[in-house]
């Protein structure tokens, strides 16, 4: 998943608005995580809006698309609840290792793991799951 951002100020590296750019591999990797068909399909068209606000190891994100926009408020290590556009559940934490986020969330129903590192490369947040 690639977004591009808005242009704003930054005093941290992933703070701003990023809107998604392009998929590539979005729906296998779906299909790997267990989501069917139809929510497959609808996912690929989700035009996902992400709001980044860092403090230290504290994040605020607000993520919008078609389907919802939801609030979240994480801190870096620590383990917490989300749940997917489509209502799965996932429970894990994000972590910093360099310049990279990296997240390892648990799938509640099935126990399928996802990884997801979100990079700044350029002007782009780049997420590879």
């Amino acid at each position: 998943m690639l977004l591009q951002k808005s242009p704003t100020g930054r005093n941290m590296a992933f703070n701003g608005t990023w809107k998604i750019d392009r998929n590539e591999n979005y729906e296998k990797f779906m299909e790997a995580m267990g989501v069917n068909m139809m929510k497959r399909k609808l996912g690929a068209h989700d035009n996902l809006k992400i709001t980044f606000q860092q403090d230290g190891k504290k994040f605020t994100l607000k993520e919008s698309s078609n389907f919802r926009t939801i609030d979240i408020e994480f801190t870096l290590g620590v383990d917490f609840e989300y749940s997917l556009a489509d209502g799965t559940e996932l429970t894990g934490s994000w972590n910093m290792e360099g310049n990279k986020l990296v997240g390892t969330f648990t799938r509640k129903d099935n126990g399928k793991v996802l990884k997801a590192n979100r990079e700044i490369i350029g002007d782009e947040l780049v997420q590879v799951s």
